[in-house]
């Protein structure tokens, strides 16, 4: 096997595979490739071509047909590209097939994304968890690191050969490994809960969403912090945590990793404790990039995966951001006349579909965290659902500990 781990720097241009099948259409394996070629950017490897190829599924030996695998090599041999990322997970068999025929590295998008991982990662907690990734993804795929091996194993019958008992030497290494990486993040998760329960009787509000829709900007605007942000996939990884104090409430607001279509199971497993901030949250924040053509379906993704880690039925705003860059292709004749120019105004927008989120128990509120617009009317309706959660937790205190009304400190 060519290890993908060793590929840097002699293979920065790439060509992007994905499928049309029965159960994605040629639009959404567009938008989908559209997203991995932005990881493949955040990975620093640069995008020559892409290639798709309509089958009913995909080939068990080699994803794509074997006609579209000769182009592929044809293509590559003549432009120089020296790597392939297909946009699905490939089966050991499938990744060993296509690098014996391709003679480059091979990635899915579950291995490109957890070597993003592996790059942002910068605590020790957050490295114990991509690590922890690694290995469970890696295991499966073990036989096929030691192909030099092969002549080493026994003749028909047998199973005692040298290849085969180092393949199993490996094999028990790596899970020796996983183990103790797991001990070691159970005695963290430990360490993180007792920090949770020790942050008293306050409200936590947590910013789910998306990566890069905008969370740890509007992170840094409610808490007047410097939580880092950039316009990459995955800018954070660890929870950061913040004290904010809107009028005279104090409440914990937390910003959590990204998700994405398609995030590697291995992660999400491995991610469990950071994610207990969103389990644990009384409010969640939903930040959708509205900018994006494809926010609808964004929003879905992150719904299912909160539904996955047992936060679907939270309490929730959600936060429509980069309204600066919204340009839609149609709008609702239902809603709103069709209009010439690129912008709208914010009643526009909130006379709109999108803002009659809250039939599904959900409120909406539209905003530009970049260029700080309609920041002061969030900051006021996350106070009051803030005071409504304090009061019916503690009903014994008066409303006037808060005051009946926010007022908008200076600046605000």
């Amino acid at each position: 096997m060519i290890d993908p781990l060793e590929f840097r720097g002699k293979a920065e241009k790439a060509v992007l595979i994905g499928l049309v099948t029965d159960d994605q259409d040629a639009e959404r394996v567009r938008e989908y490739l559209d997203e991995l070629e932005f990881l493949a950017t955040t990975a620093d490897i640069s995008t020559l071509k892409r290639f798709t190829q309509r089958l009913h599924k995909p080939d068990g030996r080699t994803y794509v047909g074997s006609g579209k695998l000769a182009e592929i090599k044809a293509w590559m041999q003549e432009h120089g590209a020296g790597c392939v990322i297909f946009d699905d997970e490939l089966s050991p068999a499938q990744q060993r097939n296509l690098e014996k025929s391709l003679g480059c590295p091979v990635l899915d998008r579950p291995r490109l994304i957890l070597d993003i991982f592996a790059r942002r990662a910068r605590t020790a907690h957050a490295k114990k968890q991509v690590e922890l990734a690694q290995y469970e993804y890696m295991l499966p795929r073990l036989t096929k690191l030691w192909t030099h091996l092969e002549r080493q194993r026994g003749g028909t019958g047998t199973r005692g050969g040298a290849g085969e008992k180092e393949i199993e030497t490996d094999r028990r290494l790596v899970r020796d490994r996983i183990a103790l990486l797991k001990e070691q993040l159970r005695d963290i998760d430990k360490q993180m809960a007792t920090q949770r329960g020790n942050r008293g009787r306050l409200i936590r509000v947590a910013l789910v969403g998306y990566t890069n829709v905008g969370k740890s900007t509007l992170m840094n605007l409610l808490s007047k912090s410097e939580v880092f942000a950039e316009n990459k996939l995955f800018a954070t990884l660890d929870t950061t945590v913040r004290k904010v104090v809107l009028g005279n409430l104090p409440f914990l607001i937390s910003d959590t990793v990204g998700f994405i279509r398609k995030l590697p199971h291995q992660l999400i497993e491995s991610f469990k404790s950071t994610l207990d901030e969103t389990r644990e949250a009384d409010l969640l924040l939903h930040v959708v990039d509205i900018s994006h053509h494809n926010f609808e379906e964004q929003y879905q993704t992150v719904k299912q995966t909160l539904a996955e880690i047992g936060a679907g039925d939270k309490p929730t705003i959600v936060v429509f951001n980069k309204i600066d860059a919204y340009r839609p292709a149609a709008w609702d004749p239902d809603d709103l006349a069709p209009k010439q120019e690129d912008q709208f105004s914010l009643e526009e927008m909130q006379a709109t579909w999108m803002a009659r989120i809250s039939e599904a128990g959900e409120e909406a509120i539209f905003v530009s965290a970049a260029r700080r617009q309609n920041i002061a009317a969030l900051r006021k309706l996350l106070y009051e659902r803030v005071k409504g959660l304090h009061m019916a937790r503690y009903p014994y205190e008066s409303d006037l500990l808060y005051g009946d009304e926010f007022v908008m400190g200076e600046g605000e």
